[in-house]
């Protein structure tokens, strides 16, 4: 392996990948929040929702976890 990762092809693709992924997570959690029906920001937020928290954090895991697994292979 060595220094691979400073190749600057190597780096430009790695930063790239990872632009996508936190911009298919954005736009999922975004169409979640518009399906739901109630604002998630404000209830987590302003009303201390936790169960609902608690909830969305395990989503955006999930979200995640299905980002990552697509993007490496």
């Amino acid at each position: 392996m060595g220094i691979e990762w400073i190749k600057p092809v190597v780096l430009i693709g790695s930063v790239l990948y990872a632009l996508i992924g936190v911009l298919i997570f954005w736009i999922s959690f975004l169409i979640i929040d518009k399906i739901t029906p109630y604002n998630l920001w404000e209830e987590i937020v302003v009303k201390q929702n936790r169960a609902l928290a608690l909830v969305v954090a395990a989503m955006c895991l999930g979200i995640s976890i299905i980002v990552a697994a697509a993007i490496h292979g």
